[in-house]
C-alpha cells in the first residue's frame, strides 16, 4: 500500500514526506504552528457585531424595517440597530408596515417612547439602504418585492438574505438576543455610569423584554444565549417599565374574541381549532391562541378569524410532534395565494375567502385540514 502511494507522489514530495516521518519532533513543531495560527485567526477574526456595524455605517442613512404588525422582539431589535448605527455616525429611521395594535406591543411603543414610522409603500422608505430585523424577506406593503435588503438579522427560517450582511440563527429563541450579542461585542457597558459607550435603560429594557416576550418568559424556544443576554441586560433595565409593558390594559374586543374562541372550540385529541368569525383587531387572534393553548389536555391550538374578506390564522404549539409554522402552511397549501409560516411553537397565515362565504363558519374542510396537518396526516 505504501509503495502504491509513493508511486503517486513526485520525487520532491516523497523526500519531504520521508524527512518529516524520520523526524517526529518536526511533526510536533508543524502541528503546534498550525494550532497557533488557528488560534491567532480565531482571536483576530471580526465578530458578527463588528461586521454588521461596518456594513451599516458605510452609508449616511439607513432604514431599519420591521415586519408587519411588529412585536416586542422586532421593535427591540430595530432599536438596537438604530443605536448601533447612530453610534457609528449613521442616521437611522425605524419603519414598519401594518399596525401596532396588540396591547403588549402598544404598551412597549408608548412606555419606551419609541419613534417608529408607518409605511404604506416603497416610496415611504426613509432610505434606500434597508436593514431587515426579525424577518428575512420584505413584505406587507406595495413594492416590498422590489427591495433588496442591505443587511438581514433574523432567527426565523426563510430564504431571504442581505446583499452585504446576513445573520440568520434559527437556533435562537429571539432576534433581540442576536442584537444583544452585537452590542456586547462592540464593548458596550451594562452600567450607565461607565466610561465609553454604554446601554441606555430604554434600550436595555427593550431588548430584555423582546427576549422575554418571544420566548414566553424564557420557557419556549429559549437557548443559553437568551439567558446570557438577559443577565447582561438586566442591570441596565428599568423594572418599572418592564412591569408596565407586561401588564397593559386589555380592550373589550380582545376579551370578546377570547370568549368566542373558547365557546366555538373544536377538539380532536389534544388539538384544538376555533373560528371566531369577524374581527377588527387582528392582534386578538394570537392572544386567544396563547390563552387556549393553556387549556388542560390541549397541546396545539389554531385560531382563525375573518377581516375584510381575508381569513387570518394564528397557531400555538407546545407539542414536540407539531411544528406549528409548517402545520399552518400545509393546511393552507390548497388555497391559491395563501401565505403562512412561523416557528415550531408559533405560526400564522392568511388566505382570501370566497365571496360566498365571508364569515368562513361553514368551512369545515379547512378545519379538518388543520387537524390533519397537526396530526401529521397531511
Amino acid at each position: 500500500m505504501q509503495s502504491e502511494i509513493a508511486s503517486e507522489v513526485p520525487a520532491v514530495g516523497r523526500e519531504a514526506i520521508e524527512t518529516v516521518t524520520r523526524q517526529p519532533e518536526l511533526i510536533a513543531v508543524v502541528a503546534a504552528a498550525l494550532v497557533f495560527a488557528g488560534g491567532v485567526w480565531w482571536y483576530l477574526r471580526p465578530d458578527s457585531g463588528d461586521r454588521f456595524v461596518d456594513a451599516i455605517t458605510d452609508h449616511d442613512r439607513i432604514t431599519v424595517l420591521m415586519h408587519p404588525n411588529p412585536d416586542p422582539d422586532a421593535m427591540a431589535s430595530a432599536m438596537a440597530v438604530g443605536a448601533l448605527a447612530r453610534a457609528g455616525g449613521t442616521a437611522a429611521s425605524i419603519q414598519y408596515p401594518g399596525q401596532i395594535r396588540h396591547p403588549e406591543n402598544r404598551a412597549f411603543e408608548t412606555v419606551l417612547d419609541c419613534e417608529f414610522e408607518h409605511v404604506e409603500g416603497i416610496e415611504d422608505l426613509a432610505a434606500e439602504t434597508v436593514v431587515l430585523v426579525d424577518h428575512n424577506e420584505p413584505r406587507g406593503f406595495q413594492g416590498a418585492d422590489d427591495i433588496v435588503p442591505h443587511a438581514v438579522v433574523d432567527h426565523h427560517p426563510g430564504n431571504g438574505e442581505g446583499a452585504v450582511f446576513t445573520d440568520i440563527r434559527t437556533d435562537r429563541g429571539s432576534c433581540a438576543s442576536i442584537l444583544t450579542d452585537y452590542v456586547r461585542e462592540r464593548g458596550w457597558s451594562n452600567r450607565p455610569d461607565a466610561d465609553g459607550q454604554s446601554l441606555t435603560p430604554v434600550l436595555a429594557t427593550g431588548l430584555l423584554y423582546g427576549i422575554q416576550s418571544d420566548t414566553t418568559s424564557f420557557t419556549r424556544g429559549c437557548t443559553h444565549a437568551e439567558f446570557d443576554a438577559a443577565a447582561y441586560l438586566f442591570p441596565a433595565a428599568d423594572p418599572d417599565s418592564l412591569d408596565r409593558i407586561a401588564n397593559p390594559q386589555v380592550d373589550s374586543e380582545t376579551l370578546e374574541i377570547k370568549a368566542r374562541a373558547i365557546t366555538r372550540r373544536e377538539i380532536d385529541g389534544s388539538f384544538l381549532v376555533s373560528h371566531v368569525g369577524s374581527v377588527s383587531n387582528l392582534d386578538a387572534l394570537p392572544i386567544a391562541a396563547e390563552e387556549l393553548i393553556r387549556l388542560e389536555g390541549i397541546t396545539a391550538a389554531v385560531i382563525t378569524g375573518e377581516h375584510e374578506g381575508t381569513l387570518h390564522i394564528s397557531g400555538r404549539s407546545r407539542d414536540d410532534r407539531v411544528h406549528m409554522g409548517k402545520s399552518v402552511s400545509t393546511a393552507l397549501n390548497v388555497i391559491p395565494d395563501a401565505s403562512a409560516g412561523g416557528h415550531a411553537r408559533m405560526g400564522g397565515g392568511q388566505a382570501m375567502l370566497p365571496a360566498s362565504a365571508p364569515d368562513c363558519d361553514g368551512q369545515g374542510e379547512l378545519r379538518e385540514r388543520f387537524f390533519a396537518a397537526m396530526s401529521g396526516e397531511l
